[in-house]
């Protein structure tokens, strides 16, 4: 069971399937809180980032925001996912984001 804030975005990481995207507001909310600045700062610090895939992390803007391995890099994961890319931005957002099923209490 995770433990620190970051596994804990890991773990939501891992839930992400292939060809959606989240913002880091939605994993900051599925964790309960509003650090959506620490969620950044996790992904940044993501120790396996194709594995644990937090390319698939965007701004709430639908930009493309930063990437460990590059912008470049991220781009080319998104597309080869089937996500169109336009300026740096996810084309049809709202039809790529994924929605975290909620917590059963």
């Amino acid at each position: 069971m995770p433990s620190t804030f970051n596994e804990k975005c890991y773990e939501l990481l891992m839930q992400i399937p292939k060809g959606k995207v989240v913002t880091y507001g939605d994993i900051a909310h599925a964790l309960g809180t509003k650090a959506y600045q620490a969620v950044g700062n996790a992904m940044g610090a993501n120790p396996n980032p194709i594995v644990v895939p937090c390319h698939r992390v965007i701004k709430g803007n639908g930009e493309i925001g930063n990437y460990a391995l590059g912008i470049g890099k991220k781009i080319e994961l998104l597309q080869n996912e089937g996500i169109e890319i336009c300026n740096n931005k996810v084309v049809n957002f709202k039809a790529c984001r994924f929605v975290f099923p909620p917590k059963l209490m």
